[in-house]
């Protein structure tokens, strides 16, 4: 009883620690869509004037390679957070491929790294340590080279998987395709802003279709922060409740126990009188 008192009381304390975390990374979730929408919204606006606007970015090709960007967490504890995404990473790469020349896993998490190395999977980039509040500094080298990667043709298509964060008690296990971005042009941003660009609109979408990859990856790191602390929060309040359970068995049991020592010394007592009579 007194050992699953005190891990109750460190479980408690990590489900207060992870809400407050929760409550910041959902706040920065939120706080970095109007910058992603931006971007989205000037890269749209060139390819609507300019319909001779090309890029590789935003071109398809014969897919020989295939990128996977995995977003897990450090850190266990958190339920079926990291087991889901890795899952679904798992089959998606059994169903599309035949062999480990065909893909590569770009892995965000010690957990993502630490299964894909087990599981002999491609490992092309991967960092270990996020911060559980990220700045993009805190990827943008990661960032930079996996989209350097689709530059330069070592990949053909670059997926992402993650932890879409809908509420604090609901993650839900999210791919989305970053590159190449076929679907920009189609998107309706519902605003009719006019821009003057300079120098001209083919070396702003250099500059720009990178960058809005880039932040379409911090997003996602962003939004599977917060499904982070969501997921450890109810794994660690569900530990809390079974810990009460588990006490309350004790004690009933301990009770009983205890009755039934008690129980016994008054009938050895009474037998002893009996005997002395």
């Amino acid at each position: 009883m007194d050992s699953t008192k005190k891990t109750k009381q460190i479980t408690s304390a990590m489900e207060m620690v992870s809400a407050s975390k929760m409550s910041k990374a959902e706040q920065n979730a939120k706080s970095f869509i109007p910058y992603s929408a931006k971007i989205q919204e000037v890269v749209a606006n060139i390819a609507a004037e300019d319909t001779d606007v090309s890029h590789p970015m935003l071109e398809h090709r014969d897919v020989k390679k295939t990128g996977y960007i995995v977003i897990t967490s450090d850190r266990g504890l958190a339920g079926a957070y990291n087991s889901s995404v890795l899952r679904h990473l798992y089959e998606t790469v059994q169903e599309k491929h035949n062999s480990t020349d065909e893909y590569t896993v770009i892995a965000v998490g010690r957990m993502a790294y630490e299964f894909c190395k087990k599981r002999n999977m491609p490992i092309a980039r991967s960092i270990i340590g996020v911060a559980d509040q990220p700045d993009f500094a805190d990827i943008k080298e990661l960032a930079s080279d996996t989209v350097r990667m689709y530059s330069d043709q070592e990949i053909d298509e670059l997926s992402i998987f993650y932890n879409h964060y809908v509420s604090a008690i609901s993650q839900q296990v999210t791919t989305n395709r970053i590159l190449p971005i076929t679907d920009i042009q189609e998107e309706q941003t519902g605003s009719n802003s006019e821009y003057e660009y300079e120098p001209d609109q083919k070396q702003i979408l250099e500059v720009l279709l990178p960058q809005y990859a880039e932040s379409l990856i911090f997003g996602a790191l962003l939004d599977s922060k917060a499904s982070e602390h969501a997921a450890r929060r109810t794994a660690m309040n569900s530990a809390t409740d079974n810990a009460d359970e588990l006490i309350d068995d004790l004690e009933l049991a301990y009770n009983r126990a205890r009755q039934g020592a008690i129980t016994q010394e008054i009938t050895e007592i009474t037998g002893g009188v009996a005997a002395l009579e």
